[in-house]
């Protein structure tokens, strides 16, 4: 990230160790995509939070994720939310519906492989309805999931 003169701005990363999400972090630094999962009726959830939205249960367990989705929505980023993006703009953010249950979409970075930069795709290139897969981009102590296109094959 070019600094241009300003005091240099981390990129907003999130915490470890929030008890809701902290075994979603934990798969992500095996490189292992995890969902939260009700104990009591399966049902899955994403964002990871502490109560059932299906039975109101507090028992859950993390389940593999096979990685896989398609895009399901996207947008482009041109004015910088936080200042620590503001060298990257524009960038595109893509919503992946995973491959396992329609109801789970998550929020990431579409890019060419786990080193991409953000702005790194056209996003005149993007189709809703392709094909992508979690890879993981290590970013300080922490491994973020971000998206690379793929075939179904793939």
């Amino acid at each position: 990230m070019s600094t241009k003169g300003r005091e240099e701005i981390s990129f907003l990363l999130p915490d470890l160790e929030n008890e809701d999400g902290a075994g979603f972090w934990e798969g992500t630094g095996r490189e292992q995509l995890l969902v939260q999962t009700c104990a009591d009726c399966d049902a899955p959830r994403f964002p990871p939070r502490p109560m059932c939205p299906q039975c109101r249960s507090l028992k859950f367990s993390w389940i593999p994720s096979s990685g896989r989705g398609t895009i399901w929505s996207f947008v482009v980023v041109h004015a910088p939310v936080l200042p620590a993006y503001q060298d990257l703009v524009p960038y595109p953010v893509i919503v992946v519906e995973l491959a396992e249950n329609s109801k789970i979409r998550m929020v990431g970075n579409l890019v060419t492989g786990p080193d991409g930069a953000i702005n790194e795709i056209d996003p005149a290139t993007i189709v809703i309805g392709e094909s992508v897969r979690v890879v993981f981009k290590k970013v300080d102590d922490v491994m973020l999931p971000v998206w690379i296109r793929t075939t179904d094959s793939q």
